[in-house]
């Protein structure tokens, strides 16, 4: 087991112990490796052995592994497994499936399946635009992945990806009441992926992709919002790109400067850093530079790198050149979707007046907070243990609940401004500050008004297929 992120929480020890083994002994262990035994649950006993529970509170990973070796030396004792309550959580998965009628009875059950079933199966053959209605279609997104840049980890494969998904169907259905699938593919080929999803999506109203490596991510969105007609929304691109754009609304807001005014830099030009400067620039951004290890993206070079080469067409209109530090002389904004620690505070300090910095690299941000904020205006990261964390849970369940009850055939970019418009505005003017620029993802208020602002903007947009009431 992976025993990362334990501090302060508590281990279960499953532990096979011979009789006549004095158990004294295995506490003592446990004391010495630095834990403290704070309950023990007796799940099996025999007549040769009896297996325990140990609930035991662990200060770090250290004394955690500590205490594994410890109590595997010990005579008569067997380590079973070790596990904590994330582990625990995991045990069959996280998600279910579950019917919304019981059935009693015979006809119950020739109602919901054979014969009677047969008259819905026709009239959808007959108006396949009936599937949404008759069927699950309008209310179940797919959450595709193939496992390879998941989280932090990288390329960790569909299996290894499948906690995640599921997690991310929770969260459908916690905050939007979208059921969501978790569809892990064994396959990183574009054109087997694109082949995949568009094979089942029939059974779906929506798309999620999610945790897919760049460059591909680009061309398998792409292809499948040309391909299919109904929404295909990759969220590690459009997810982070809404709620910074959000988060940015209002911290230019507590700043008084404008998006039009503001001189951007992008730090890190992949899937989420292309994705945030497109909305950017849809949102009225004039100065934005991007960099990446190449440095600063410029016109006057070709990159091998398709995205890359779109990317200098569109930004850098004075076509500078050099590094970080270079770009970040006189800005007034700096995203960062890169890696840990590369954001100096010397170079902070030549930014412009009130600077507003966005370091969202995970997990460990391109600048700690601590670190910076006696010198800037606003600081926000993507981690929940600082103010104003950009989390992709405040925008993907309300942009799928909207565009599954007007039945879109797209998500589009009306439609992404209009939820990240509807995010900033939970933020009221008497709430607004440099430690609360963006709402909590538990903010009741955030997915009803990205669902109106989406529908409406989807219906003015004119790819909205049905007029929900509101």
């Amino acid at each position: 087991m992976d025993n990362k992120a334990l501090d302060g929480k508590t281990v279960i020890v499953r532990l096979e112990i011979d009789s006549g083994t004095n158990f004294s002994s295995v506490v003592s262990a446990i004391e010495a490796a630095g834990g403290d035994v704070i309950a023990i649950d007796v799940i099996k006993t025999g007549k040769g052995s009896t297996t325990r529970d140990l609930t035991v509170k662990v200060k770090d990973t250290g004394t955690t592994e500590r205490l594994g070796k410890s109590l595997s030396l010990l005579p008569g004792i067997r380590v079973v497994n070790t596990s904590d309550r994330t582990f625990l959580l995991h045990l069959g998965g996280k998600i279910t499936v579950q019917p919304k009628t019981p059935i009693q009875n015979r006809d119950d059950l020739s109602r919901v399946y054979t014969p009677e079933v047969a008259r819905v199966c026709t009239a959808i053959h007959e108006d396949p635009s009936k599937a949404f209605s008759l069927t699950i279609k309008r209310n179940t997104v797919a959450v595709v992945s193939d496992g390879s840049a998941v989280l932090g980890l990288g390329n960790i494969g569909p299996e290894a990806a499948m906690p995640v998904m599921e997690g991310k169907a929770m969260l459908f259905k916690q905050f939007a009441d979208v059921d969501a699938f978790p569809i892990c593919l064994d396959t990183q080929d574009t054109e087997s992926i694109i082949a995949a999803v568009k094979a089942i999506a029939p059974g779906f109203g929506g798309i999620n992709l999610e945790d897919i490596s760049s460059p591909r991510c680009f061309e398998i969105e792409e292809r499948l919002r040309e391909e299919l007609n109904i929404p295909v929304f990759h969220d590690d691109q459009h997810g982070t790109a809404v709620v910074l754009y959000a988060g940015l609304l209002n911290a230019l807001r507590l700043t008084g400067k404008r998006i039009e005014d503001a001189r951007i830099v992008v730090c890190g030009i992949g899937a989420a850093g292309t994705a945030c400067t497109k909305m950017l620039l849809a949102g009225g951004a004039r100065q934005v530079l991007g960099v990446d290890r190449d440095g600063i993206l410029t016109a006057d070079r070709e990159y091998a790198h398709p995205m890359w080469n779109w990317y200098a067409a569109n930004t850098n209109p004075e076509r500078l050149t050099g590094g970080l530090a270079d770009a970040l002389r006189g800005a007034d904004v700096f995203i960062g979707l890169s890696a840990g620690g590369i954001l100096k505070r010397e170079m902070v300090l030549t930014m412009n007046e009130q600077p507003i910095v966005f370091a969202m690299a995970n997990p460990d941000p391109e600048i700690r907070p601590e670190d910076a904020e006696d010198i800037v205006a606003v600081i926000a990261t993507g981690r929940s243990d600082f103010p104003n964390q950009i989390n992709n849970v405040l925008c993907f369940p309300g942009i799928f609940r909207g565009a599954l009850d007007c039945r879109a055939v797209t998500i589009n970019e009306q439609m992404k401004l209009a939820a990240a418009e509807a995010i900033a505005s939970t933020v009221g003017e008497d709430e607004l500050s440099r430690s609360y620029i963006i709402p909590s993802v538990f903010n009741t208020k955030v997915v009803e008004e990205v669902r109106k602002r989406v529908i409406q903007a989807a219906r003015d947009s004119g790819v909205a297929r049905r007029s929900p009431k509101e």
